[in-house]
C-alpha cells in the first residue's frame, strides 16, 4: 500500500525528482505532488511565487472572478450560477407575485417603488379633490365675496391645486393640521375621503411589510455561517473519508442544523442518454452517518467513501482529471427569529486536498473557564499519510491480505 510522503519546500528540483524515484515510488510521488496542485514546489522558487499567489487567490475568489476561472454551479459564497432566459410572459408572472418581486429586488428599486407609490397616490387624489372643488365652484373667488348668499365649499381653505395636494397628504396620513377639512355640503367629498383613508392604510401596510421582509430575510444570516475553503480526503478509523468544516460566528445558534451534500457530474445512462448535470446525494454527517449536528462550534462534516459513494473508484491521480462539483448545504432554524435559513458552498476537484486533515481550533481557557474557537485556523490543514489509491482498490488489497492471513492460519493449525 503506497503512502503519501512529504517533500521539503527548500529542496532543489533535482533532489525532489530523485526523492520521488527512490524505492520505485516515482509515479506515486508524482501523483502526490500533482494532487496538491504543486503549491509547495511553486512556492520554493522566486519565479514561482506569483503562480503560488494566483493559486491561493483562486480559493478566495469572488462572484465575478470565479466565473472567469472555473465553471461551477454554486459559488463559494453560496449564490447559484444560474440565469433564467427566454421565459414566456416573464414580466407578467413577476407582476402577479409583486410582493416577492419587490422583496428580492435590490434596495434602490424597492425604495423607488416605495416613494413612487406614495407620491402617485398623493397626486392622484389631489387631482380628484381639485376636480371636486372645481365642479362645485370652490376655486372661484366670486362665490366667497357675494353678499346675496353664504357659500359653503366642499373642503374648507382650498384655493388651488397646491392646496388640494396638501389636503390629499393630510387626509391619507391622518395628519389633520386643522385648517383644511371637508364639510357636509358634498357627499362625494366624504366618499373620496373614506376611500383615500383606506388606500393610505393599505399602501403603508404593504410597503412596511416589504421593508420588514427585506430586513429580516434569513438569507442575511448565512453571512455568518462559514464553510472551509477546501475539503480534504484522509483516513478515519481505517476508512477513507471526504471531510469539510462548517462554522458559525454568532453566539445565537442554529437549531436543528443538518447538512446535505450532492455531487453534480456528467453521466451517460445505459440507454445512451446524456445527463450533463446529474445529481447524486452524498451521505454526510458529523460521524458520517447522521446528518443532524449539534452546532455550537465548528464541526467537521464527514462523508465515508464506501461502495455506495460516487468517490469509491476515484484515486488521487483520478481526482486531477475528474470534472464534478460537490455542493454542500447547511440548513437550520435561526434561534433568534425562528425562521429557516440555508447556507451553500461548493468544492471542485482542485479544491479537494488529498492526504490532508483539518487542524484543531477549539481550546479550553483555564483563566475564564470557557472553550475558545480560533477562527484564524479555520481553513488550516496539515498533511497525513494517506493511500493514493482509490477506496475500492484499498478494500481489494485489504481483502487479499485477509485472505492470505486466513490461509496461513489454516496451514498452521
Amino acid at each position: 500500500m503506497a503512502t503519501a510522503t512529504s517533500i521539503s519546500p527548500n529542496a532543489s528540483d533535482g533532489e525532489k525528482l530523485h526523492h520521488l524515484g527512490d524505492g520505485g515510488t516515482a509515479f506515486s510521488g508524482l501523483r502526490r505532488a500533482l494532487s496538491q496542485v504543486s503549491m509547495l514546489v511553486l512556492k520554493a522558487t522566486t519565479s514561482g511565487e506569483a503562480a503560488w499567489r494566483e493559486e491561493l487567490l483562486k480559493y478566495r475568489q469572488t462572484r465575478f472572478s470565479s466565473r472567469r476561472v472555473r465553471k461551477r454551479v454554486v459559488f463559494k459564497h453560496g449564490d447559484c450560477n444560474v440565469v433564467q432566459g427566454n421565459v414566456a410572459k416573464r414580466r407578467r408572472r413577476y407582476l402577479q407575485d409583486i410582493f416577492t418581486t419587490l422583496v428580492d429586488a435590490q434596495w434602490r428599486w424597492t425604495l423607488l417603488v416605495f416613494s413612487m407609490n406614495f407620491l402617485l397616490s398623493w397626486l392622484g387624489f389631489a387631482l380628484i379633490w381639485w376636480l371636486i372643488a372645481y365642479s362645485h365652484g370652490d376655486l372661484d373667488p366670486r362665490n366667497y365675496n357675494s353678499p346675496n348668499f353664504t357659500f359653503t365649499p366642499c373642503v374648507q381653505e382650498i384655493h388651488s391645486f397646491t392646496s388640494c395636494f396638501l389636503f390629499s397628504v393630510e387626509t391619507q396620513h391622518t395628519i389633520g393640521y386643522g385648517s383644511k377639512h371637508t364639510t357636509d355640503e358634498c357627499p362625494e367629498a366624504i366618499f373620496v375621503m373614506c376611500i383615500q383613508s383606506m388606500t393610505g392604510v393599505i399602501l403603508q401596510a404593504f410597503m412596511v411589510g416589504i421593508v420588514f421582509a427585506k430586513l429580516s430575510r434569513p438569507k442575511k444570516r448565512t453571512q455568518t455561517l462559514l464553510f472551509s475553503r477546501n475539503a480534504v480526503i484522509c483516513q478515519r478509523d481505517g476508512q477513507s473519508c471526504l471531510m469539510f468544516r462548517v462554522g458559525d460566528m454568532r453566539k445565537s445558534h442554529i437549531i436543528e442544523a443538518h447538512v446535505r451534500a450532492q455531487m453534480i457530474k456528467r453521466k451517460v445512462t445505459r440507454e445512451g442518454e446524456l445527463l450533463p448535470f446529474f445529481q447524486t446525494e452524498l451521505k454526510v454527517g458529523g460521524d458520517g452517518e447522521e446528518d443532524k449536528i449539534f452546532f455550537i462550534w465548528p464541526t467537521t462534516i464527514v462523508h465515508k467513501i464506501d461502495e455506495h459513494s460516487p468517490l469509491y473508484h476515484i484515486s488521487a491521480s483520478d481526482m486531477l482529471r475528474e470534472r464534478f462539483e460537490i455542493v454542500v448545504i447547511l440548513e437550520g432554524v435561526i434561534e433568534s427569529t425562528g425562521m429557516t435559513t440555508q447556507a451553500r458552498s461548493s468544492y471542485l476537484p482542485s479544491e479537494i486536498l488529498w492526504g490532508h486533515r483539518f487542524e484543531h481550533i477549539i481550546t479550553f481557557r483555564k483563566e475564564t473557564g470557557e472553550y475558545e474557537v480560533n477562527y484564524s485556523l479555520f481553513n488550516n490543514t496539515y498533511e497525513v499519510d494517506t493511500p493514493l489509491c482509490s477506496a475500492a482498490d484499498l478494500d481489494q488489497i485489504r481483502a487479499m491480505h485477509r485472505a492470505k492471513g486466513g490461509k496461513l492460519f489454516y496451514k498452521l493449525f
